[in-house]
């Protein structure tokens, strides 16, 4: 008997609503994760290793080291997560993991090791999308909800608007024509000496500065576009750099940093809103690394408030990479019998709309 008739026969059992334990891996990037995931809202475990001290001296994750820490790490991650969830390996009923998109390599350890896994148990395997895994982290968060919503994903290597018409069912609204929102943040911070990550880097030090102290440009491209840039954003940041220096003006690191992130959360919260309202959403969520960001989180609320909308966001644990949103994510896709096949392989770039 094959695997897949094997998974499929499981696939059947499962249907008869008794409880469903999937365990999840996550390896697209700088961190290793396994998570056990119970009917696809329950996180009995969530185990996060992360790479960041490994990678700060470099300002930015360097690719090879990221998978050789990956193999390093996955053995100890699973069987940690395993015992968090205080489950036994035979209770496991699916093994979800991330196929892309991310780094080659690092996805390449997570998905051979769930193929492994899968085949040795003898239950489906089920590979997720990374961005729909950050959008599925709000149904851990929000037990009741349920699309359809807009959400805005936004990380260090994604800024995607996407309408969420159903579960599996969504529509890319726009996204980044280069630069994310979390990868201005790092390259941003590295400029102005901050260090690696960006992101809270750059949050703690706009907290003492004046955001209204530089009038760094507003990116909206084309009339009606909903995607994002923030290249140019960038740009303007290291260039009003350069010129303090060569006049040998003293730059304000917080003015700076406070300016910078008031210009990209008012692009990501306008167009977000622009994009609920066209798609006539109630709702509207958030997803990703920036997702946990205090200003934005404050910006979203306030709008949403004024116009009517329901706003919803993870935890900021559950903003980060991390296999519970994974596990959820796969659980849905599971209930629709989207099995993958042992020939699955990692997914460096990979529309969610199209998977």
């Amino acid at each position: 008997m094959g695997y897949i008739q094997r998974a499929a026969e499981k696939l059947e059992r499962l249907k008869s609503g008794q409880n469903i334990n999937i365990l999840a891996i996550e390896t697209s990037c700088d961190e290793t994760s396994c998570a056990v995931v119970r009917n696809g809202r329950e996180a009995l475990s969530n185990v996060i290793s992360t790479q960041i001290e490994v990678h700060k001296k470099y300002g930015g994750v360097v690719p090879e080291i990221a998978s050789r820490k990956h193999i390093e790490l996955i053995d100890y991650v699973v069987d940690e997560s395993i015992k968090e969830a205080k489950v036994q390996l035979k209770s496991i009923d699916a093994i979800a993991v991330t196929m892309g998109p991310g780094l080659v390599g690092a996805l390449l350890v997570g998905v051979s090791h769930a193929k492994a896994m899968a085949f040795a148990l003898e239950v489906p395997l089920v590979g997720v999308h990374h961005i729909e895994g950050h959008i599925c982290a709000n149904y851990v968060q929000h037990k009741c909800m349920e699309p359809p919503f807009v959400c805005l994903v936004a990380s260090g290597g994604h800024s995607h608007l996407v309408h969420v018409m159903d579960y599996g069912g969504y529509r890319i609204l726009g996204k980044t024509r280069d630069d994310a929102a979390g990868e201005a943040f790092d390259k941003v911070a590295r400029a102005l000496g901050l260090g690696y990550p960006g992101g809270p880097l750059v949050e703690k030090e706009a907290q003492k500065g004046d955001p209204e102290a530089v009038d760094f440009p507003r990116t909206y491209l084309e009339p009606g576009s909903l995607d994002f840039s923030f290249s140019g954003l960038k740009t303007a940041v290291l260039n009003y750099l350069n010129v303090c220096r060569q006049r040998g003006e003293q730059v304000n690191t917080a003015d700076v940093a406070a300016s910078f992130q008031n210009a990209v959360v008012e692009v990501l919260v306008n167009k977000t809103m622009t994009a609920a309202t066209k798609c006539g959403a109630e709702v509207v969520a958030l997803a990703g690394g920036v997702a946990s960001n205090d200003r934005l989180r404050k910006e979203f609320e306030s709008r949403c408030a004024d116009e009517g909308f329901l706003l919803k966001y993870p935890s900021k644990l559950l903003c980060t990479d991390n296999a519970a949103m994974i596990g959820t994510a796969g659980y849905y896709r599971l209930r629709r019998g989207l099995l993958s096949p042992m020939t699955l392989n990692a997914a460096a770039s990979m529309e969610i709309d199209s998977y």
